[in-house]
């Protein structure tokens, strides 16, 4: 298990041991809350949807509810588990609200001396039967409810996570509802959410689900800022409305958050078809190149995804992760569909540095 903190937050990945079995993963987790005294903001978790109801249970049987937005996607373990790994945002007990849409806890909110956070998960229309494009523009109408509970408004969003069953048959159309939801919005940093897209079921059934990070500050040395890549254009160059990176900066330290980072030519195109360990090359050249831009390495990332077409390609990141020495990588690795037919990997990132100060 890898444990970053700072401030009053802190994020948590958990990885199964070799044997462990749903029941005990969770038991891992409850214990760690309980020994560093925290409260869950949001739960991620990777791993097969039939195995949703069984973590569910086990969950309740540990925590006694299930107080905190949860959101699960398929995401096959590339070791054969049931579950590839959890990531937890959570936060120093204090006093939280908790959102709630039709009787479901769908959000958190807190502050923690720098800003107000709202952390939601699990966010999707209410049926599958509906067109797609209807389903994404319901989930988006439902952010924007549960942001009104908690104070915030989609001006306050600074990172989302949209996972989308069957991606490849309908991109095109979830891309052009976005936009045209976003096209009236004036964002608090001036440019798009930094944001993944990736494929995955969920165990509603629907089209999509959708978890977001949104954040006020709480007085002038919190800011927030778009961080271009230094390798890639622009993502809104070619038709996907979102920024390669954001920065949250307070006087505690700095935030990066990497959007899902692939193996992107600086024009738009797919580079290195066909080869996942040029791809893992080239793509984690990109993140590392970002993370340089703003003074970060990788022994500052605090929470990593990686995202493989096909479970035999985990070994080209393993592989990669050896020769560069990087060790220690909080990193949760799952099989899912990408954006785009030719992509073979794609990862997201997080990384933390604190102000000499402080």
């Amino acid at each position: 298990m890898a444990k970053e903190a700072h401030g009053a937050k802190a994020f948590l990945t958990v990885r199964p041991l070799a044997g462990e079995g749903i029941r005990k993963i969770f038991g891992r987790l409850a214990m760690t809350l309980k020994d560093l005294d925290l409260d869950i903001a949001h739960l991620t978790v990777f791993g097969s949807v039939s195995a949703s109801e069984a973590g569910m249970g086990a969950m309740r049987q540990l925590f006694g509810c299930i107080d905190w937005p949860v959101t699960w996607i398929e995401g096959d373990a590339c070791d054969g588990a049931l579950i590839a790994g959890m990531q937890v945002f959570a936060f120093a007990r204090s006093k939280v609200h908790r959102i709630r849409l039709g009787g479901q806890v769908v959000g958190s909110v807190f502050e923690d001396g720098s800003a107000k956070h709202c952390l939601l998960g699990s966010l999707a229309p209410a049926q599958g039967s509906t067109p797609r494009a209807e389903q994404t523009r319901q989930t988006l109408d439902l952010l924007e409810k549960a942001l009104a509970q908690g104070g915030f408004v989609l001006a306050d969003v600074v990172r989302t996570w949209f996972f989308l069953d069957d991606i490849l048959a309908w991109y095109g159309e979830f891309n052009h509802m976005r936009t045209e939801v976003y096209s009236g919005v004036k964002f608090r940093s001036g440019s798009m959410p930094a944001s993944t897209g990736v494929g995955g079921r969920n165990p509603a059934t629907v089209a999509l689900t959708l978890a977001a990070w949104a954040m006020q500050p709480a007085n002038s040395a919190t800011r927030v800022q778009e961080i271009a890549s230094p390798l890639q254009c622009p993502a809104p160059t070619y038709g996907s409305l979102f920024c390669r990176a954001m920065e949250i900066g307070s006087a505690s330290g700095r935030n990066l958050l990497v959007s899902g980072t692939a193996s992107i030519a600086p024009h738009g195109q797919t580079l290195w078809k066909g080869s996942a360990h040029k791809q893992v090359e080239l793509t984690m050249e990109v993140l590392e190149a970002i993370l340089h831009s703003r003074d970060f390495t990788f022994s500052d990332l605090t929470r990593t995804v990686a995202y493989f077409r096909r479970c035999s390609d985990a070994r080209a990141l393993t592989d990669w992760c050896a020769r560069r020495d990087v060790r220690s990588l909080p990193v949760v690795m799952a099989r899912c569909d990408l954006c785009r037919d030719d992509l073979l990997f794609e990862i997201e990132a997080d990384a933390w540095k604190p102000n000499q100060a402080s």
